[in-house]
């Protein structure tokens, strides 16, 4: 099968909008075919959530240990991105996929995986820049609250906040924890920045989430009444 054909297969029931979407679907696409047979889509789940654990670990580890064990990071969030993005895919490659079993898979293990990177960082920082790990935490909730609502009212899901999405987020992370190394204290500030930029994305996104509510409510009501008037003219008739 052509990259064209494999890329068209496991990217048809998702449009994705987030700045790297096209080299990462073309990696995503070269990669599913080549990994072995004896790996399943629960396994690169369980990978991707290996991952989430070393970056876990690498806070500790640059707590306890040494500062540059946050680099470990990075190659947490890069085993991560594998685990995380392959899944699924593999699935539709291999057509074994499970919709909601991997739907409701994914949104746990991307809870789950949050509240660990949460807690590194709460780990590591100190005095009161450990609240702004709590504050993070809550605040990639709501992104993922929104998701599920617009996904609800739209029937179309999608991971993205315009040009940003998962990989970006990892992306700036890993960029945040080497600046770290380099300037220690920075990552607080950092994270400071991340809360307050996400908090303006998910107001800007829940503005939309209520009027697409407010829209699919007009349309229902007016579908309702569209069918009750039909009712009304058969019953005469």
């Amino acid at each position: 099968m052509s990259d064209g054909k494999i890329n068209k297969k496991l990217f048809q029931d998702r449009k994705r909008t987030n700045i790297l979407s096209n080299p990462e679907q073309r990696l995503i696409t070269y990669l599913v075919p080549r990994i072995p047979n004896w790996i399943s889509s629960d396994g690169l789940t369980a990978i991707g959530m290996f991952g989430s654990l070393m970056i876990l670990g690498s806070f500790l580890l640059a707590e306890y240990v040494h500062i540059n064990y946050l680099l470990l990071g990075i190659v947490g969030f890069f085993v991560q991105w594998f685990g995380d993005s392959l899944d699924g895919r593999i699935a539709f490659y291999r057509n074994k996929s499970r919709k909601w079993y991997g739907f409701a898979l994914d949104i746990v293990m991307d809870w789950v995986s949050t509240v660990f990177i949460g807690l590194g960082y709460v780990l590591y920082a100190q005095g009161d820049f450990k609240y702004l790990g709590f504050t993070l935490v809550a605040l990639y909730g709501w992104a993922m609250i929104i998701s599920q609502l617009r996904y609800r009212i739209t029937d179309q899901y999608t991971i993205d906040a315009g040009l940003m999405g998962p990989t970006e987020i990892r992306v700036i992370i890993s960029l945040v924890m080497v600046l770290e190394v380099f300037v220690p204290g920075s990552i607080n500030y950092s994270v400071l920045a991340i809360c307050i930029i996400l908090f303006f994305i998910n107001l800007g996104d829940t503005k939309k989430l209520l009027a697409m509510g407010d829209a699919k409510d007009l349309e229902e009501k007016a579908k309702k009444k569209a069918a009750e008037e039909a009712a009304e003219e058969a019953a005469q008739q």
